[in-house]
């Protein structure tokens, strides 16, 4: 295989297609498990870490997507629970190993038991989203994970209790990402070209789609942002905002 633009754009394409044709269920499921917590008053509250949190900003709180939703970081512990900045320093990828923060997440979230979760982490494993993945199934919330099963199925777990993201949904999106997510090969072995956000930002906007279907069926009018760069955009979105005033946040 070469290894220029137009070979990567030939692997995301097929990989595309793969998404399309064999998620349409589990895609489907997600959104019927968001449209009846939205019918119920509800927020979708998403989390991701690392690259995964582009996914989580994907879902909540832009152009064309959901009013009533949360976006839900590791850094929540700094800007809402008042922790030192210096919680967040350390090595690449630690905190999110560590299982202990996600009780702190959720605690501090605007979260209502009538919400449901979105959990983005491609490989699945990390301790702070398995862990949340549990408190979320714990206090009775509906659970989706948009995570990469071949690439969490050939992990070990980094969580005590030897669970994965995938052990715990009620509904799995997987965004097809190879182990290692890159997809093409470098010729003194490895690999390169990343592909997990493309496919995971696919999922989250057809999911997106069906839920809008499904309010519009429901007989509801979909609370969706307008664009702050198109004129009434601002006005459109605060007086959606004001409909769920101390249930969702726009933090950094």
């Amino acid at each position: 295989m070469d290894i220029g633009a137009a070979d990567y754009v030939h692997e995301v394409k097929a990989l595309v297609d793969g998404v399309f044709q064999t998620q349409g269920v589990a895609v489907r499921q997600a959104a019927g498990l968001m449209v009846g917590s939205l019918l119920d008053d509800g927020v979708v509250q998403a989390f991701g870490s690392g690259h995964s949190e582009a996914i989580a900003m994907e879902i909540a709180g832009r152009a064309g997507g959901l009013v009533p939703t949360n976006r839900l970081a590791l850094r929540d512990v700094v800007l809402y629970g008042g922790s030192p900045v210096e919680a967040l320093l350390g090595a690449p990828g630690e905190l999110e190993r560590d299982p202990k923060i996600a009780q702190r997440i959720y605690d501090l979230a605007p979260v209502q038991p009538q919400d449901v979760f979105v959990l983005i982490s491609s490989s699945g494993v990390n301790g702070s989203v398995v862990e949340l993945a549990s408190v979320v199934k714990a206090r009775g919330h509906g659970l989706i994970a948009l995570t990469s099963v071949q690439h969490s199925t050939a992990m070990p777990s980094r969580h005590p209790s030897g669970r994965k993201l995938l052990d715990l949904a009620d509904v799995v999106l997987d965004n097809g990402a190879p182990y290692g997510d890159a997809i093409l090969p470098l010729p003194d072995g490895g690999s390169f070209g990343a592909v997990s956000t493309i496919t995971s930002a696919l999922l989250a906007q057809m999911m997106m789609a069906e839920v809008v279907r499904g309010l519009i069926e429901a007989g509801r009018t979909p609370p969706v942002y307008r664009s702050v760069n198109v004129t009434g955009g601002d006005e459109h979105n605060r007086a959606l905002e004001n409909r769920y005033a101390g249930r969702i946040r726009r933090g950094a």
